[in-house]
């Protein structure tokens, strides 16, 4: 059983080549101590780390459309610019947290946000 980290303590989620161009994987809140799932996104060479529920509704970004740096929320199609977590389209009015992703190596290292710890 793994334990949340201590605040500012990076925690490794997946190696480079596990997350396929615009997907994602969920690393559970139990996982990284924070208030949401984290959806650790590949998009535009970039990896990203957001909240993995969407403001407007409860449903996961993870399984969103992904592209060009946002995602859309697949149940009313609200967008989110993955760099800052900016809610771009109604019906979201709030953006979501991020996290940030690191590539250390070949492992993908997740420090969650400070301000989303449980």
């Amino acid at each position: 059983m793994s334990t949340s980290p201590s605040p500012g303590q990076a925690i490794k989620v997946a190696v480079v080549g596990d997350i396929d161009e615009d997907a994602a994987l969920v690393v559970p809140r139990a996982t990284a101590g924070t208030l949401d799932d984290i959806a650790v996104i590949f998009s535009a060479g970039r990896y990203y780390a957001i909240d993995n529920t969407c403001t407007h509704e409860q449903t996961s970004l993870a399984q969103g459309w992904i592209e060009n740096g946002c995602v859309e929320c697949p149940l009313h199609a609200a967008t989110f610019r993955l760099a800052d977590g900016a809610a771009l389209t109604q019906p979201a009015t709030r953006g979501v947290g991020v996290h940030t992703v690191e590539v250390v190596g070949d492992e993908l290292m997740l420090t969650p946000n400070p301000e989303r710890l449980a």
